[in-house]
């Protein structure tokens, strides 16, 4: 018989206020569509033998915005895990806690898109090896979430829900450095591939003193985006400009075969002279590591 304590069935949301967390696996590669009018062709990856492909459902391909569940989910369990010792794929919460902990109205209208959101993440397909397992190619299909419940008033509002996430989203989250904390301002970022954006800064550029670089072909490449490589490359740009990025500064440059280059830093290793620069934040608390704004217009 195994020592390891038996997973809870269900847990119930109950922190408010704490250090957000992503996972680290959904923050580099193409899960989501980025843009907010449905998408129903299908997202395909295929680098250094990484391959993702992401298949709509009936309501499209689950969205970056969507995401935002997921975030919070994680967040809830690495807490729970963190305060606890112990979590489950099942959350139970009112729909209240979860729009506030992703910094939304509350009312019937985000309810009903609340809904929305949950039925594309539980009916895009995702299949991956983005996980091997001892050496060997490990390809797994899945969605998202493995169902939700929505109780509701005799006059439709919401009394009470629960999500239950994929379990291959959830080994990622409980995993030793499965997750990482990101700036809770990124709830506010209005763009898709401002999001996105973040995202991949967070997790390459992350607290290296000398950031990271990409061309922008790469950068289109991860990024799965639906719009020509010329468009998309105007769009990181007009990001660049704006200069709204939580924690991190972004930059362009050319090499020398003429390609342009996105270059991100986190903006407390710019020099102190320089107007992109902030002093790092102290943490409320401990940041979470593991377990162990301006509103930009696209056309």
């Amino acid at each position: 018989m195994s020592d390891a304590p038996a997973q809870l069935d269900i847990f119930r949301a109950a922190y408010a206020d704490i250090p957000i967390r992503d996972q680290r696996d959904t923050m580099e590669r193409p899960f989501f569509s980025l843009a907010k009018k449905p998408r129903k062709t299908p997202i395909e990856y295929s680098v250094n033998g990484i391959n993702v492909k992401v298949t709509p459902g009936e309501y499209g391909i689950a969205t970056i915005w969507d995401a935002d569940i997921l975030i919070w989910a994680a967040t809830q369990i690495t807490e729970a895990i963190d305060k606890e010792g112990e979590a489950s794929r099942t959350i139970h919460f009112h729909p209240y806690q979860l729009l506030k902990g992703i910094r939304r109205q509350h009312g019937g209208d985000q309810y009903r898109k609340l809904l929305d959101a949950l039925r594309r993440l539980r009916t895009t397909d995702v299949e991956t090896n983005i996980r091997p397992s001892y050496g060997r190619t490990k390809r797994g299909s899945f969605g998202w979430i493995d169902a939700w419940t929505a109780e509701e008033s005799p006059d439709g509002n919401p009394v009470t829900m629960s999500i239950t996430i994929s379990e291959w989203l959830y080994q990622g989250i409980i995993e030793e450095g499965g997750i990482l904390s990101i700036h809770e301002d990124y709830f506010l970022l209005t763009g898709g591939i401002e999001r996105w954006l973040y995202r991949v800064a967070r997790k390459h550029a992350g607290k290296q003193e000398y950031g990271w670089r990409f061309t922008m072909r790469q950068l289109y490449e991860k990024s799965g985006s639906a719009a020509r490589i010329s468009d998309f490359a105007i769009d990181i740009r007009k990001i660049v400009k704006a200069d709204s990025l939580p924690e991190y500064a972004l930059s362009i440059s050319r090499n020398g075969e003429g390609e342009e280059i996105a270059y991100m830093i986190r903006r407390n290793f710019l020099s102190v002279t320089d107007p992109s620069f902030e002093a790092q934040r102290s943490p409320r608390r401990r940041q979470g590591g593991g377990i162990k704004g301006k509103a930009i217009r696209f056309a």
